[in-house]
């Protein structure tokens, strides 16, 4: 059984939680649950977001940036991670990267990627972000300039952006 420990800023805020205890969602991405673990929304967290995901076969993230650093740990799973050159126009040419169980990937903040499951099994990884709420841009391809990028926070960050807290860092 996994097990998440964490302090937290208010008292009345659970210490240990189990992870079959926290809800999950895939939030309009098919092949995609998406666990946020510790974060800004249900946590009150400011400095950094902890997520869990699974991809199934076949699936992946959509071609998006964030504006934060972000950790990946591969728990389970192989699949290809694309990464664009950065400081041009638009994303352009990727870079493609095969990683595997125990694979740790750290994306550059504002670096336009991808994650795919290649594979044949499920790929689940833990995903660290500073500065929660987790803003992103998502790209309909690799060649659109970054300024036709559609801005707007995780879907599992949308009510501290409703709240207005979202620009402050500042959601509880």
């Amino acid at each position: 059984m996994l097990l998440f420990v964490t302090l937290f800023s208010r008292p009345s805020s659970s210490v240990v939680r189990n992870l079959s205890d926290i809800s999950e969602g895939n939030y309009g991405l098919s092949g995609i649950s998406h666990i946020t673990v510790a974060g800004a929304v249900h946590h009150g967290m400011k400095e950094i977001e902890v997520w869990l995901q699974t991809f199934a076969p076949g699936s992946g993230t959509p071609i998006h940036r964030h504006d934060c650093e972000e950790v990946l740990l591969v728990l389970k799973g192989t699949g290809t991670l694309l990464l664009a050159e950065p400081g041009l126009e638009h994303p352009g040419e990727t870079t493609q990267f095969q990683f595997s169980q125990n694979s740790t990937i750290a994306v550059p903040p504002n670096s336009v990627h991808q994650i795919i499951n290649t594979g044949d099994e499920d790929v689940q990884l833990s995903a660290v972000m500073s500065r929660p709420p987790v803003r992103v841009f998502v790209y309909q391809s690799f060649s659109i300039p970054h300024a036709e990028a559609v801005h707007f926070p995780a879907p599992w960050d949308m009510q501290c952006f409703a709240a207005g807290q979202g620009e402050q860092n500042s959601c509880k």
